[in-house]
C-alpha cells in the first residue's frame, strides 16, 4: 500500500474523530442533565445531604426541646426505617440488630444473647439516655466508631424525637418525658448599662456627672 492509501485512511478516521466530537458537543448542548426537584426513589433511612438545616445555619437544639412536641404516631412510622432489622414488641425475636422493647433508660449491649459488636461493648456501661439514643439514631457510625449497624441515620430532630418516644412508649415502664431546657435571652451587644450617656446633663456648676463623680482611687476630703 503507498503514502496515498495510507494518507486516504488517515484522513478518513480524523474525519471521523472530528464528527463525533462535534456530535458530542451538539447532542450536550441540547440535552442538558438537571437534578430533578423531587427524587422519584426514596431510600429509607437515608436523608437528604444537609440534614433538616438546609442551605442555613440553624443550630440544633438538645434533643429534649424536640421530645416535648413528639408525636408518637409519627414516630411508629419512623420505626419503618429499622424494622428491617429489629423488631419492637415485648418478647420478640432478635433479627439482624436486638430487640428494641424497653430500649429506652437500658444499658448498652444489655442482651446478653445477641452477638454486639466489640465497639458497643466497650461501652456496655453506658445508658441508652435520651441524648445517646438521639446522637445514635443521628449517625451510629460517628457515635461509636466500628459498630456493625449499617445505617445512614435520620438528619431531622422532628424525626428522631418522634421515633425515640415511640421507642419509650414500648416498655412495661416508659420514662417521663425530659423538661424543656430554658433558651438562654439574646444578649444586647450595643447595651452598656454602667456607662454614663454621652449627653449626660451637666451637674450643678457646669460639670458632667462624668467629670463630677471623683477617680475611684482618689480619696474624699471629709
Amino acid at each position: 500500500m503507498d503514502s496515498y492509501e495510507w494518507n486516504k485512511i488517515a484522513g478518513w478516521v480524523l474525519t471521523a474523530a472530528a464528527t463525533v466530537l462535534g456530535l458530542s458537543i451538539l447532542t450536550g448542548a441540547m440535552f442538558q442533565a438537571h437534578k430533578p426537584e423531587t427524587p422519584a426513589f426514596i431510600v429509607e433511612g437515608v436523608e437528604e445531604e444537609g440534614g433538616s438545616a438546609g442551605g442555613g445555619a440553624v443550630a440544633e437544639k438538645p434533643i429534649a426541646a424536640y421530645l416535648a412536641s413528639a408525636d408518637i404516631a409519627r414516630g411508629e412510622a419512623q420505626f419503618k426505617k429499622c424494622a428491617s432489622c429489629h423488631t419492637i414488641e415485648k418478647g420478640g425475636a432478635t433479627g439482624i440488630g436486638p430487640n428494641l422493647y424497653g430500649i429506652v433508660g437500658a444499658k448498652h449491649a444489655h442482651i446478653g444473647s445477641f452477638g454486639y459488636s466489640e465497639a458497643m461493648k466497650a461501652t456496655a456501661e453506658k445508658s441508652w439516655d435520651w441524648d445517646a439514643l438521639s446522637h445514635w439514631v443521628a449517625n451510629p457510625k460517628k457515635y461509636i466508631p466500628g459498630n456493625k449497624m449499617s445505617f445512614a441515620g435520620i438528619g431531622k430532630p422532628e424525626d428522631r424525637a418522634n421515633l425515640i418516644a415511640f421507642l419509650n412508649s414500648k416498655s412495661d415502664n416508659p420514662l417521663p418525658l425530659p423538661a424543656v431546657p430554658a433558651e438562654a435571652p439574646a444578649a444586647d451587644a450595643g447595651a452598656t448599662p454602667d456607662a454614663a450617656p454621652a449627653d449626660a446633663p451637666p451637674t450643678e456648676g457646669g460639670a458632667t456627672a462624668a467629670e463630677a463623680a471623683p477617680a475611684a482611687d482618689t480619696p474624699v476630703k471629709a
